[in-house]
């Protein structure tokens, strides 16, 4: 196998992928390997540009796919630092979830905001609230 670069691919169907590739020199038959293969939107609205990403092929739990040459029509490496962040960031948070769990039931982490109690919450704003007040 060749050297992994990341690569933004054109295919024939018209997706473009944003993955980790390397070149497969099969007995003279050239093949791309692709590691956790994302699809990159970019969009603007009025809070500014943001950058849609999401998995190539989402039913899948495989991190390795093959294309063969013939289904691409160009492939440009990458450098771009930013997309590259935000395309390793994406793959560590998709690899750490839990995206189906049948009980239906998420457990609260820091992520997700949880830093305190219902009570300890309603405590401390009562404290600014009375503190606004006397003021």
């Amino acid at each position: 196998m060749g050297e992994e670069f990341y690569a933004i691919i054109k295919l024939v169907s018209g997706e473009e992928i944003l993955s980790l590739v390397m070149i497969d020199e099969n007995d003279g038959d050239p093949v791309v390997v692709l590691q956790n293969p994302v699809t990159v939107k970019s969009f603007n609205n009025q809070y500014g540009m943001h950058i849609k990403v999401k998995s190539w092929i989402e039913m899948s739990d495989d991190d390795f796919f093959i294309i063969r040459l013939d289904k691409i029509i160009t492939m440009t490496e990458t450098k771009d630092e930013n997309l590259i962040y935000i395309y390793n960031n994406y793959i560590e948070d998709s690899d750490t979830s839990d995206v189906y769990n049948p009980s239906g039931k998420i457990k609260l982490s820091q992520k997700m905001g949880y830093i305190s109690s219902v009570e300890d919450a309603r405590k401390k704003l009562e404290r600014i609230f009375k503190g606004l007040k006397e003021s």
